[in-house]
């Protein structure tokens, strides 16, 4: 069977970028944090610091204990973002990436001659001296070679940092079996759980197991596929689920711990979403805002809507459910807020309200002149009054399975000219410091 994918996985990403444009930082550990205070923890940490025993998401006081010297960084993701479009480009430049998986791991296609093993792992090579070459040699990457994607994954995942491994039909399932069945993607808690309940423990009785049986333990067509993928079939990327909800949060700072403060922030993050909704073509049919208390307690409430995209109408959602909040929560001080835009909708489906269509129509062009706005002339040109005194909070954070654009994030757009990847020079220059998360 020939080798038809690659998978590419960029080691310690945010820490390598960050060390690529600091070369003070180069061999250092370094911990990336989303603001530079001892009580918060790493969302990211460099190969160096992962060598010591850190892991991600460690407290800061607890890899302290380990790592007297460990540098903390404050995340960028606006830098991270340039250089993940730099790396796309570079490596379509190479072979076609038929899938970016998140904002360090694509995965492509490997066609005629490049699906020999011989040439893929010349391929390969190549492709990590270009990007050495060309974005930095603190870019380090993990490669994986196999007869289909998932494979191409779990060989990704096998030898880092800086690795490259080739799964071919010899080495099934053999090379797998010093595997957990937790290490194939897409096998999480709940799927970990529901194995152990049919008595399996370990990739051996794994890939034992029928593909009827698998059908059974995904509860359908998923199971069979991903049977066929285990054992080399060649078949697509599974649709990724998008577009299911619409939302931001934020760790409110000591100053605004008040219920002021958290009402304002919940505006921006709204106005936030809002863009977010209308760029992706979205109308949403519900909002839900929640709110913890640093006594630890919750509030949360959700109100339906007429499915819309309209921030006023989002804003006057908002503003009554603040409003039906339980008076004793008044007395609490909030630590951390939340919306949450659900009941998503896409906008062939969306039937304007016959009665509200003129002012729907009129809406429309002001939210779009807007975003317009927005997008060209940066941070907060235009926002919503709910929303004055926050404008600063709530930064644009990046996801495993999202990667924000920065012309959404309302980032400065001066300051974002300012962050294109560096050359691999040796005097790179070191750029202020902006918040951001894993």
């Amino acid at each position: 069977m020939p080798l038809r994918a690659l998978a590419i996985d960029f080691n310690s990403f945010f820490a390598s970028v960050e060390q690529q444009e600091r070369p003070e930082l180069r061999g250092r550990p370094v911990g990336i944090v989303p603001v530079l205070a001892e009580t918060t923890g790493c969302i990211a940490i460099s190969i160096e610091a992962k060598q010591l025993g850190l892991k991600r998401n460690m407290r800061i006081a607890d890899a302290r204990k380990i790592c007297p010297d460990l540098r903390l960084v404050e995340a960028r993701p606006e830098t991270y973002i340039h250089y993940h479009r730099r790396l796309v480009e570079l490596i379509e430049s190479c072979v076609h990436v038929t899938q970016v998986q998140s904002i360090d791991e694509v995965t492509c296609e490997l066609k005629g001659r490049w699906a020999e093993p011989a040439r893929a792992v010349v391929l390969a090579r190549q492709m990590k001296e270009k990007i050495q070459r060309e974005a930095g040699p603190c870019l380090r990457s993990s490669i994986g070679i196999a007869p289909n994607w998932l494979l191409a994954k779990v060989a990704s995942d096998m030898q880092k940092p800086d690795g490259l491994v080739v799964l071919d039909d010899a080495d099934l399932p053999g090379k797998l079996l010093h595997l957990a069945p937790e290490d194939i993607a897409g096998i999480g808690p709940n799927m970990q759980r529901r194995l152990a309940e049919h008595g399996i423990a370990t990739m051996a009785q794994l890939y034992a197991a029928t593909q009827a049986e698998f059908r059974g333990l995904w509860r359908g067509i998923r199971g069979e596929q991903m049977w066929r993928l285990l054992h080399g079939e060649n078949l697509p990327p599974f649709e990724q689920e998008k577009d299911k909800t619409i939302g931001h949060g934020h760790v409110l700072p000591p100053q605004l711990r008040n219920e002021t403060d958290a009402l304002a922030v919940l505006h921006r993050l709204l106005q936030k979403a809002a863009m977010r909704l209308r760029d992706s073509g979205l109308y949403a049919g519900a909002l839900h805002v929640s709110v913890r208390y640093r006594d630890d307690t919750h509030w949360g409430d959700e109100l339906r809507l007429t499915e819309t995209q309209d921030t006023l109408a989002l804003t006057h959602a908002l503003n009554q459910l603040w409003a039906r909040r339980p008076k004793s929560h008044a007395r609490r001080a909030p630590l951390q807020v939340g919306i949450m835009l659900t009941n998503l909708l896409r906008g062939e489906a969306h039937t304007p309200d016959l009665f509200e269509l003129p002012r729907e129509k009129t809406r429309d062009r002001l939210f779009s002149a807007v975003d317009l706005l927005n997008k060209t002339f940066g941070k907060n040109s235009v926002y919503f009054g709910g929303a004055h005194g926050a404008t600063k909070y709530a930064p644009m954070r990046i996801a495993f399975t999202r990667i924000p654009k920065p012309e959404l994030e309302e980032i400065d757009r001066a300051r974002a000219r300012r962050l294109k990847p560096a050359k691999p020079v040796a005097d790179a220059p070191t750029e202020d410091q902006t918040t951001g998360a894993d």
